[in-house]
């Protein structure tokens, strides 16, 4: 099984190929170019500096997959909502690298303050993903159809979310 950790700079060249994957051959993001290795250093600092978390899976000495949440929205209101993104690489997948990490995730965020964790999932077709997010306690909200054009054909977003903590029950300060 996979070690989860926090990242680490000398992870984002790794990070940077999970990602490029993804963008090229799959739904579950709606980017169409790759982003630069310099572009996710940056993503990571930006969560990073919001003292949000920002993880890795590491098996057998090598990344095989990272997770983080970033606020939902920029207004102050969303304080306490963050969105998920999660990326296995290909030949981890299957293997409980994307569990362990989306597990360590929303214990990590609900420490950070998070208490609404939200995933705004790429593609209805995405069963892994969608099937990954139910069994660890999402719910679904609901699904944007047709909101992306990617590959030819239009996607559809699922959200989904899960409450972390005391969620809405207390005042969060």
């Amino acid at each position: 099984m996979p070690t989860i950790r926090p990242s680490r700079d000398e992870d984002v060249c790794a990070i940077t190929a999970i990602y490029a994957h993804h963008v090229l051959t799959g739904t579950g993001t709606f980017e169409i170019d790759p982003p630069t290795q310099a572009d996710m250093a940056a993503r990571r600092a930006d969560v990073l500096a919001r003292g949000l978390p920002y993880l890795v899976a590491e098996k057998d000495g090598r990344v095989a997959g990272f997770a983080y949440c970033n606020w939902f929205k920029p207004r102050p209101a969303y304080r306490f909502s963050a969105e998920d993104s999660i990326y296995v690489a290909d030949a981890a997948r299957g293997q409980g690298v994307g569990r362990k990490l989306l597990a360590a995730l929303a214990t990590q965020a609900e420490a950070a303050g998070v208490r609404k964790l939200l995933a705004v999932i790429g593609d209805s077709a995405n069963a892994g993903s969608i099937g990954l997010h139910r069994a660890l306690g999402f719910t679904d909200v609901g699904v944007m159809r047709s909101v992306g054009w990617k590959f030819g054909a239009w996607r559809d977003i699922v959200l989904m979310e899960k409450t972390l903590g005391a969620g809405d029950t207390t005042s969060p300060e």
